[in-house]
């Protein structure tokens, strides 16, 4: 708004100065209050329209597919004496190698851990440590490939080597997806686009209009298996299955115009 100030005439200048000086008090006053109050709904209906705005969230999922595995176990020796468990385990790498040579893996993709060993004691009925019974000889192995149907088939087969007298403890391998950093950044985007989205379908059902972001948190990424549903709060990495779903959440607010 403008104030506009006319010039006033001599005759005009005397009688505001015969105005008492009360009168032209309450006047003044008057006028300032007007004028603040003025002021004061201008600026609050800019900040009310400024502080409205929507809250949506937004969501992104992707079918991705494991590109590299890992196999882990452990061969195990068991004799008398220290010196013949090692001994025992020493006779079973060979065939444990021969075995994985026949399917397809060289000796130098199977990786050896230093070997450890452990007693084996014996307890009578009250439990009480009476003496040594043997001691059993630990080598544990990890074969890494990224032919990930390769692993996850020997995996299920490698159990039948104990017909040849190798004594195993598997783990169930591992199915990661390498690529993880670059999609990352494209989901996270796609959750984005998403929560724009729902709240503009929402202002057009209210008849208002979308404003410009006002704030966006990006949640946890949840590696999870295919068609599952497992979630957690503080993020999944999936690696017991080869097919996966990567899932990213963004919680948006937009002004409203």
């Amino acid at each position: 708004f403008e104030v506009l100030l006319f010039p006033i005439s001599a005759m005009e200048n005397q009688q505001i100065r015969r105005v008492p000086p009360l009168v032209k008090a309450y006047f003044i006053l008057s006028v300032a209050i007007v004028l603040a109050t003025i002021i004061f709904s201008m600026t609050w209906r800019s900040n009310n329209k400024a502080n409205q705005t929507i809250e949506v969230t937004g969501s992104a999922r992707k079918s991705i597919t494991a590109d590299f595995a890992i196999l882990r176990g452990s061969i195990i020796g068991y004799g008398t004496t220290q010196k013949g468990a090692f001994t025992e385990l020493e006779n079973q790498k060979p065939m444990l190698l021969k075995y994985l040579a026949e399917k397809g893996f060289t000796a130098d993709q199977v990786k050896f851990s230093p070997a450890f060993s452990y007693a084996q004691y014996e307890y009578n009925n009250n439990g009480q440590q009476t003496g040594i019974r043997g001691y059993n000889y630990n080598q544990t192995f990890s074969i890494e490939h990224s032919d990930v149907q390769r692993i996850s088939d020997l995996s299920l087969a490698i159990a039948s080597i104990v017909e040849q007298g190798v004594y195993l403890e598997m783990q169930t391998p591992q199915f990661m997806y390498t690529k993880l950093a670059d999609l990352k950044i494209e989901i996270q985007g796609e959750a984005a686009k998403d929560a724009m989205v729902r709240a503009e379908k929402i202002m057009q059902a209210t008849g208002r209009s979308l404003g410009g972001l006002h704030r966006a948190d990006m949640g946890v990424l949840q590696i999870i298996p295919k068609n599952s549903a497992d979630v957690s709060d503080y993020g999944m990495n999936d690696v017991s299955s080869i097919d996966k779903e990567i899932v990213a959440v963004v919680h948006a607010s937009f002004e409203i115009d």
